[in-house]
């Protein structure tokens, strides 16, 4: 039915590499590149030996714009799946308008030395991939992505109006290493080392950042994994959720993290190794954070012995036929599971299995318009169907009597 090309040979990139084969009824021919060809090649040998199936691989810099045009011209893909490094987000767009290919990524532009992302960047492409006459879809993971999903498909079927949402990300697996990253270290550590903010009647609020003392956190009971401490930290589809979901007094976003992960963090803040500007080391010029990249686990190659489960949903509260109700949509994805049929851990399953969703979703027309898009402005009920089907289940939760949301001070 459809061509893909994945850009990004990662732990997100191996699965949605591993989802589009076993959808061979949509995805006739994918393509999987990357600058590292030697892990696309270790992809394509796993995917035709737990599917039986053939993908083609080829080595690209993502940041030359010429280069990759052309390969994208010669394969002529009806979609490019961007699961790169989010600094070569407008590249790749570049890239895709040139050759006059349909785009989707899963995380948002952030310029490489410095500490700050939001759409505006990707959002000026609107008119370009108009004129163009393509789509973009901006955000198509888990968080960004299938949260934003959920908030179409609750402001379309389950609410007049939405008043409250909490986005909670739990991730309550082991993964046997005393410090990792689940995604690549030098973006996962930017993120979560900067300001906090949250939008509340009508502007951005700003909150200390989680390692300071006075960060803001609760403990919430998730499903399965039970009490953990979630932290208030800033994340990119609040951005556009605030534009697109009508009615909104407030929105916020809480990540679980350990003791010990925060111990660690706090240490290596604090020597100087989450930096991101260059530092002299005997002569020559380094970036600390990228030091440390290489000094830790791939995140990649730790399903090996993850075990446990990631828990993420949101939490809503408005009103239906003018009574207030409250509402948790969420999805429970097992480490070992992902790892069994992926070889990737549930991080990157969850962030990968959507994508590849999306990019069927563009292929069979159901998501369909020119120009560039967040998730939650297309049609969300044939991706919640999907996501059924292709190993991210989703549950629906009502709370009666005292509204479960105000628990969330």
């Amino acid at each position: 039915m459809g061509k893909v090309l994945i850009i990004g040979a990662g732990g997100i990139g191996r699965v949605v590499a591993h989802k589009c084969a076993e959808a061979r009824d949509v995805f006739d021919e994918i393509m999987l590149v990357s600058r590292n060809v030697a892990r696309c090649e270790e992809v394509r040998a796993d995917i035709k030996r737990r599917t039986g199936k053939e993908i083609e691989v080829a080595g690209v810099d993502a940041e030359n714009v010429p280069e990759l045009a052309k390969l994208i011209k010669e394969f002529r893909p009806d979609i490019v799946v961007n699961v790169a490094l989010p600094y070569q987000d407008l590249s790749i767009m570049d890239a895709c308008l040139e050759a006059k290919a349909n785009y989707l990524d899963t995380a948002n532009y952030e310029p490489k030395d410095v500490a700050h992302f939001e759409y505006s960047w990707q959002w000026a492409y609107k008119d370009k991939f108009k004129e163009a006459g393509l789509i973009a879809v901006l955000g198509c993971g888990f968080d960004p992505g299938v949260s934003g999903v959920f908030c179409a498909y609750a402001q379309k079927h389950l609410f007049d109006e939405i008043n409250y949402i909490d986005i909670l990300d739990c991730n309550a697996g082991n993964n046997g290493h005393p410090f990792a990253t689940n995604f690549n270290p030098e973006i996962n550590i930017r993120e979560v080392t900067q300001k906090v903010k949250y939008w509340e009647n009508g502007k951005w609020l700003e909150t200390p950042p989680i390692l300071d003392p006075k960060s803001i956190h609760f403990s919430f009971d998730y499903p399965v994994a039970g009490p953990k401490e979630s932290y208030l930290l800033y994340h990119e589809e609040l951005e556009s959720l605030v534009k697109n979901i009508k009615g909104l007094k407030r929105i916020r976003f809480w990540m679980t993290f350990s003791d010990n992960y925060l111990t660690h963090l706090r240490v290596l803040q604090n020597v100087g190794m989450t930096r991101i500007d260059e530092v002299d080391f005997e002569g020559k010029k380094i970036v600390p954070v990228q030091f440390l990249k290489a000094l830790l686990p791939d995140p990649a190659k730790l399903g090996v012995n993850y075990t446990g489960k990631t828990v993420i949903g949101d939490v809503f509260r408005g009103k239906k036929n003018g009574k207030e109700r409250s509402v948790y949509i969420y999805n429970i994805c097992d480490h070992a599971e992902a790892y069994k049929e992926t070889g990737g851990q549930a991080i990157s399953y969850t962030t990968g299995v959507p994508a590849m969703i999306g990019a069927m979703m563009v292929i069979k027309g159901l998501w369909k318009g020119k120009g560039v898009f967040n998730v939650e402005e297309l049609d969300p009920d044939p991706f919640m169907e999907e996501l059924n089907r292709r190993g991210l289940p989703w549950e629906q939760v009502e709370f009666k009597g005292e509204l479960y949301g105000e628990l969330i001070h």
